[in-house]
């Protein structure tokens, strides 16, 4: 299978293409850090869900600056976005309020949870998954593994019923496709607002030791989360995990698959890994733009943006500023580390990027020690896809299982 820099014809970098925006961003970047205009596919958007002003920073200077300036380029945004579907979320919260929801339920992401969800939760996940294909020798690793796990690793975390599984991945999807089907994304909203709240109520009746309990029992300064703020705060983290996750696990190996010299060394020394797992959230961003509205005039990497604006911030794009990285263009596992920003920066930064970089690693730790020989299908023609969520939609491999 040829490398993705060989397997598909270059744009001209004159308008973006969802299968490989990168040569648009890059001339984007030439120009300057940011410009008059966007980075988001609007198409399918219903009007009144459109900014009638934007722009996009696309340098990785730009990028950090605006992403560390809460108050200027505002999260509030996403009130009047996804929080239609949502409700009031940390994602859309600024300032004292932002910083007391963040420290309640961060308590459910503490590094004692993490230590002990990997070898309780993650390994048997993907172990179970892994048997259900390891002697075929054949599977669509999307479809059968990294769209899969996150799924079934972050309903065990959350305390609920495997027979729910479905409903969780319809709902997901719905909310995060909410600017093409609007009511069906109410519906999902509404539906897991009801159920959700129903856990809640179980949870204050008789304490559990999942998420949804600790968000039930946390307790900073005599301040405790509303019922509102747990549901709001669980419909967030049901995309929000598995989304990103399922996307920067399937990007993973992609481009080990794509790179077979990169991928030998990485089975050959599995400490190699969390630096692959860097290296792929760098060069595929699962999520390439987060937004933000302006709230005054301002000037961002010397242009002037108005008050009312609002800001793409292309996280994908900052990510291959050649300012940054030599060779930005090349995936290269070997590359002196310098940190991405795949993340985001600043108060937003993302609460559940330990968790997401430990279930990577797992499920490729898990995956390279039960089948070996792991190659990819060119006939299938895999490849990634997609703005502003990136990951191929399909991977298709065969190996041989570990005796």
């Amino acid at each position: 299978m040829q490398s993705p820099a060989r397997h598909r014809s270059a744009p001209s970098g004159d308008a973006l293409d969802p299968r490989d925006p990168y040569p648009y961003f890059a001339a984007r970047r030439a120009e300057g850090g940011v410009f008059h205009g966007s980075v988001m596919d609007y198409s399918k958007t219903p009007e009144s869900l459109r900014p009638t002003d934007t722009y996009a920073a696309v340098s990785y200077r730009a990028v950090n600056a605006a992403l560390r300036d809460p108050v200027v380029f505002s999260s509030a945004l996403y009130d009047s976005t996804i929080g239609i579907f949502m409700g009031p979320t940390i994602l859309a919260m600024s300032g004292d309020t932002h910083r007391a929801h963040r420290d309640l339920v961060s308590t459910a992401f503490r590094p004692r949870s993490l230590r002990r969800w990997e070898p309780e939760i993650v390994r048997p996940v993907c172990a179970a998954l892994i048997d259900e294909f390891a002697e075929r020798g054949s599977a669509d690793l999307v479809k059968d593994f990294t769209f899969e796990f996150p799924t079934r690793v972050i309903s065990k975390m959350l305390g609920l019923p495997e027979r729910d599984l479905p409903f969780f991945r319809e709902a997901a999807v719905a909310i995060v496709s909410y600017a093409d089907k609007v009511p069906r994304a109410m519906r999902a909203s509404k539906d897991l607002e009801e159920y959700f709240l129903d856990q809640i109520r179980q949870r204050r009746a008789h304490p559990t030791d999942d998420i949804i309990g600790d968000l039930v029992a946390a307790d900073i300064a005599g301040e405790r989360l509303s019922d509102k703020a747990i549901y709001s705060f669980l419909r967030l983290l049901l995309p929000a995990g598995l989304e990103t996750t399922y996307r920067s696990s399937g990007n993973l190996l992609y481009l080990l698959l794509t790179h077979p010299e990169q991928f030998a060394r990485v089975r050959g020394d599995r400490d190699l890994i969390p630096q692959a797992i860097e290296e792929a959230l760098r060069f595929e961003t699962p999520l390439t733009l987060v937004q933000r509205y302006v709230t005054e005039d301002t000037e961002l990497d010397g242009t002037p943006i108005p008050r009312g604006a609002v800001l793409d911030i292309c996280l994908g794009s900052a990510n291959r500023d050649e300012t940054r990285w030599e060779r930005s263009e090349e995936f290269d596992i070997f590359r002196k580390y310098v940190p991405h920003i795949s993340f985001t920066a600043g108060a937003h930064t993302c609460l559940g990027l330990h968790l997401a970089r430990m279930e990577t690693r797992v499920a490729l730790e898990m995956l390279l020690s039960r089948v070996t020989d792991i190659t990819a299908v060119p006939e299938a023609d895999p490849h990634i896809v997609g703005q502003p969520f990136r990951s191929p939609a399909t991977l298709p491999v065969t190996f041989s299982a570990v005796s």
